[in-house]
């Protein structure tokens, strides 16, 4: 093991900043939750036992892609195995999993979150719920792992949620809209029995947003010749 404060400085440091968002957005509390990014074969991660909103570089380690520590001074979270085994399987570039309360509250009652919205699609349409595991365990990995198959986002259940994308703004661009979508469907479930997106109308969005190449900004195009 080597403590060289430069093995993935930048990425720790990203780490931490994610971690002091999420918590500022009320997704992290206290000890309760963990981040990382991998890059390469290496993944900086939060430790175990620290205070997420609160973060410093310094409280992020490195690991290989076997768990090995390779950096820094304090072990990693308990749910190394988890994140390992969402880069292993879905070699994605960074993982987030929190304990948001929305998405917690409403894992303990449902066994899937449908598609009520179409920014869901975002993460892959409906959000299976992980069936419940002890937290850090091989079987909570691969309950969770395989509630992520074509998705970027799951529940876990009784525990909380956990998304995944190819970067870490996007992995926690992506919890941000979970905890959106689980405060959405809660309300709307309050009132009524919530209309569920069908297929059809699923693939009518993607179309769409294909066409129109959604959520990209453009330039007004130049007036034409004649019309000014």
């Amino acid at each position: 093991m080597t403590d060289s404060s430069s093995a993935l400085g930048p990425e720790r440091s990203a780490v931490a900043d994610a971690c002091r968002r999420l918590g500022a957005e009320g997704l992290l509390i206290g000890t309760a939750g963990n981040v990382s990014v991998r890059v390469e074969d290496r993944v900086a991660v939060t430790a175990t036992g620290a205070v997420l909103a609160e973060l410093t570089p310094d409280q992020v380690t490195v690991v290989d892609l076997d768990g090995q520590v390779v950096a820094g001074t304090l072990r990693p979270t308990s749910e190394l195995d988890l994140h390992l085994g969402v880069y292993r399987r879905y070699g994605t570039g960074a993982v987030v999993h929190t304990h948001a309360p929305m998405a917690t509250a409403l894992s303990l009652v449902l066994d899937e979150l449908p598609c009520v919205h179409y920014q869901l699609l975002a993460l892959g349409g409906t959000v299976r719920v992980a069936p419940y595991a002890t937290f850090g365990t091989p079987e909570l990995a691969e309950s969770v792992l395989a509630a992520l198959e074509g998705r970027s986002a799951a529940l876990m259940a009784n525990h909380g949620a956990l998304t995944h994308a190819t970067t870490l703004d996007k992995a926690v661009e992506h919890a941000l809209l979970l905890e959106w979508a689980c405060g959405v469907y809660q309300r709307a479930a309050a009132l009524g029995t919530p209309r569920v997106l069908d297929e059809k109308r699923q693939l009518a969005v993607i179309e769409a947003a294909i066409a129109r190449d959604y959520g990209t900004t453009h330039p007004v195009p130049p007036a034409q010749e004649g019309t000014r």
